[in-house]
């Protein structure tokens, strides 16, 4: 299990390039990719977003890619050979007018704006796709190997987690019992309590008192709480992206813990189902981390 939030770089120098990744990723319900690279990489957009999501299934991550080239045939430097010729031209106005005939020092034809511009040599296209592919890959390790970690402290806290909500489910059911009893007593005083004069038929009376006194039970509920708590101790073991499933749990978990409150008409059960509910409360941070 992982977490969705990581951090990872990777570098990597080959023939005068360098290309470095760096990757942070945080919580987010789908995969959403953002890739910030140079202008000569900008073409291979879609190969990194390929890469990423062939390891990562949710998570917003941010993707800042740099690109370095020293190599000695990465420039090179042009004359503009027309605008000299206009400068040359301008010159010879100049000398006609003012009857100048030195001559002019070529640093400063050199200094002339725009005669000389630096011009980026053509990229080996595949050579550069491999290296930052291979960037890309190494920033990819470490972020998931973060994730990872994060995954099983998760994982841990989630399953302690999950014991104080078993210890909420067995104290309930082991406070059932006497919350229906207590229920169906009451009831059957009242009833006597109304009925004080008139004959009552007691098999009658048993069966509306059961009918009544089996809302107040919570068997069911407790029955589906360890069936979801079974099942998401099962999620906290597999090695494969589990957030959305163990997120609609937790929805599950919530609504079984929602009726065990609404049913309590015992003040020791009230608080057990609210003790519950503040524990399902906590998962549902937690599982709001997982992939």
């Amino acid at each position: 299990m992982k977490s969705m939030t990581g951090f990872g770089r990777g570098e990597i120098s080959r023939d005068g390039r360098t290309v470095s990744v760096e990757m942070k990723s945080v919580n987010n319900r789908y995969l959403d990719l953002s890739v910030r690279l140079p202008h000569s990489l900008s073409a291979l957009e879609e190969a990194v977003k390929t890469a990423v999501s062939s390891r990562i299934s949710r998570g917003h991550v941010d993707i800042f890619v740099r690109y370095e080239n020293t190599r000695s045939d990465a420039r090179s430097v042009k004359v503009d050979a027309a605008l000299l010729e206009a400068y040359r031209s301008a010159f010879s106005e100049v000398a006609r007018r003012t009857g100048w005939n030195g001559e002019i020092d070529p640093s400063v034809v050199i200094g002339l704006p725009d005669v000389l511009r630096t011009e980026e040599a053509p990229e080996d296209e595949d050579a550069l796709k491999a290296l930052l592919l291979e960037a890309v890959g190494s920033a990819l390790d470490r972020l998931t190997e973060m994730r990872a970690r994060e995954g099983e402290r998760l994982a841990s806290d989630i399953s302690g987690k999950l014991d104080e909500l078993s210890g909420c489910v067995e104290a309930a059911k082991a406070r059932s019992p006497e919350v229906v009893s207590a229920h169906a007593e009451a009831l059957r005083a009242r009833i006597r309590e109304l009925l004080a004069e008139i004959p009552i038929d007691e098999a009658r009376m048993a069966n509306e008192i059961a009918i009544y006194t089996d809302k107040a039970a919570v068997d069911e509920e407790m029955t589906r709480l360890a069936s979801h708590i079974a099942q998401m101790r099962e999620y906290l073991t597999l090695d494969a992206p589990v957030g959305r499933q163990m997120d609609f749990l937790t929805q599950e978990l919530n609504r079984e813990v929602n009726t065990l409150c609404s049913k309590a008409n015992d003040a020791e059960m009230t608080r057990i189902g609210l003790a519950g509910k503040n524990t399902v409360e906590k998962i549902r941070e937690q599982v709001q981390n997982i992939e």
